[in-house]
């Protein structure tokens, strides 16, 4: 899984740079896509990783690439960088989104891979990661091509029927939010066990408590969401970005 996490060290720094942020909550200051951000050095540093949720940055906080950024710096372009090679700048950044998605699906993949409920997708699990990486190893050129959204399309479904097969055996009522629009709702205490929020939108909401074991949070939007004293153990494909974004720790009132 090493290779699945974000190791700015060994990165040019892509995030800082190729996305556009919009002023927000999220982001203190507008930037056009392509151009540094205001806070990155020529180390390709951030001056202000210490303080970033306090000077307005937190989206940066729970970003993840999924170890995309420097497989792009180290494998994609050979350790070159938009810096030192402005012509390979376009590529670079372009690719970004596309390696990203890849990186996100093989993590996904990869974490299916250990659930021993599903164990009878374990091949096709095994077949679609090892198709994924493949993908990721293309030129620039193939990658700017990829219809990854279409990509996604046809792996989905077995990271689908990986989560309904544990979800079964969760017990409880196995609750169906996928998609759904749970922005500030109120479910402390409430037995989630093997609920499906895939896709759904729980800004703000209350979880505080609640038995979220086997709960399936794909692409969840957790920002802001009470996880404190929630039980997620076995919970799936819950990421690490996803925890950042929400309130988890003692220190929250």
């Amino acid at each position: 899984m090493t290779r699945l996490a974000a190791d700015c060290a060994r990165c040019a720094a892509l995030c800082c740079v190729a996305p556009a942020f919009a002023k927000s909550s999220d982001f203190a200051i507008d930037k056009p896509a392509g151009r540094p951000c205001r806070n990155l050095n020529d180390d390709f540093r951030c001056d202000i990783h210490e303080e970033l949720p306090r000077r307005g940055f937190r989206g940066c906080v729970v970003f993840d690439c999924f170890g995309a950024g420097q497989r792009i710096t180290q494998e994609t372009f050979g350790g070159r960088d938009w810096r030192s090679a402005p012509e390979l700048a376009g590529d670079m950044f372009a690719v970004l989104p596309v390696m990203r998605q890849l990186h996100e699906l093989m993590w996904y993949l990869t974490e299916a891979l250990a659930l021993d409920e599903a164990r009878r997708l374990h091949p096709e699990l095994r077949a679609a990661l090892t198709e994924t990486d493949g993908l990721a190893a293309g030129t620039p050129a193939e990658l700017r091509v990829l219809d990854v959204h279409a990509y996604r399309g046809r792996v989905n479904p077995l990271l689908r029927r990986a989560s309904e097969m544990v979800r079964a055996k969760a017990g409880g009522r196995r609750p169906d939010h996928s998609g759904a629009q749970l922005i500030g709702r109120r479910m402390r205490g409430a037995d989630l066990r093997g609920a499906s929020f895939r896709g759904a939108v729980l800004i703000g909401a209350d979880l505080r408590g609640a038995d979220l074991r086997r709960a399936d949070f794909t692409g969840a939007d957790l920002r802001g969401a009470d996880l404190r004293e929630a039980d997620l153990r076995g919970a799936l494909f819950l990421t690490a970005a996803q925890l950042r974004s929400a309130v988890t720790g003692a220190d929250h009132p």
